[in-house]
């Protein structure tokens, strides 16, 4: 045991002087969702203003079968409207109001298309990451992985696009019609799963929740692991000192300048 031990130790090492280089990603949580209304344009601007290297956000299909920006399977915490996002047009869904619920400052804030995000970030001539989860996982949205890949072969972007999901079979069918993404696996307990994927090459990234990663902190996996949602001090300097390939947080100004404090200056995609 005390051999085993003694190689697992030396192996560590090894990887982490390989990964212990690598700068910690930022990557903004439906925005900057701690300091404004989740997945809307405002918190996406925010997170970009922020310095962040990284967008992430979720994508459905309301009633009309448009693709909108939405984290909730309903309307009901985030806007003043009731019921699923998939039972109601895009028309109905953009009649809604998306800020109120933050603070009154942010009223008639609405909820926005993947194209307007899109748009948004092209406009900010974003370079970074643009992470999209399938929200697949309660509602399977039939066709969504098509719609996805044929909005992404018609619309070049500049920036790395990764896609998520909770559901197994959305990234493969995705990843086959657009193998040209990067891919990852979301998971918070069912982490067999996640590891198969990749040992299939099914997925690149791993995206855990911060909370197994600390529960499993001897067997971590060190090759592009991205936890949520890590929002306080000690997650993210736990996260930055193990020069992970990034974090999902809340609160990326923040994340931003604590990063800077540990790793030191660098480049961010966002040109001077």
């Amino acid at each position: 045991m005390v051999l085993w031990y003694a190689k697992f130790k030396m192996k560590r090492k090894g990887v982490t002087a390989v990964f212990g280089r690598q700068r910690t990603q930022v990557i903004a949580h439906r925005g900057s969702k701690g300091t404004r209304p989740e997945n809307t344009l405002i918190a996406f601007q925010a997170a970009l203003d922020a310095g962040a290297d990284g967008i992430e956000t979720d994508v459905q299909l309301s009633r009309d079968h448009q693709m909108v920006i939405m984290h909730d399977e309903q309307v009901d915490r985030t806007t003043n409207g009731t019921g699923n996002v998939r039972d109601l047009t895009l028309a109905q869904l953009k009649a809604l109001d998306a800020g109120q619920h933050f603070a009154p400052e942010y009223a008639d804030t609405r909820i926005p298309t993947l194209d307007e995000v899109i748009q948004l970030l092209l406009r900010n001539q974003f370079t970074g990451i643009f992470n999209l989860e399938l929200k697949t996982n309660k509602f399977p949205y039939p066709g969504i992985e098509q719609q996805l890949a044929a909005y992404f072969q018609q619309q070049p972007v500049p920036f790395r696009l990764v896609f998520s999901s909770f559901r197994a079979q959305s990234l493969v069918t995705l990843r086959g019609l657009y193998p040209q993404a990067e891919y990852a696996k979301l998971f918070q307990t069912a982490s067999r799963q996640a590891k198969k994927m990749q040992r299939l090459h099914q997925v690149a990234d791993l995206h855990p929740d911060i909370r197994w990663v600390k529960a499993h902190r001897f067997w971590l996996p060190h090759v592009q692991l991205r936890p949520w949602t890590v929002n306080s001090s000690a997650d993210m300097t736990y996260c930055f000192k193990h020069h992970f390939a990034g974090i999902i947080t809340d609160y990326p100004a923040q994340a931003v300048r604590l990063r800077r404090q540990i790793q030191g200056e660098s480049d961010s995609w966002k040109k001077s």
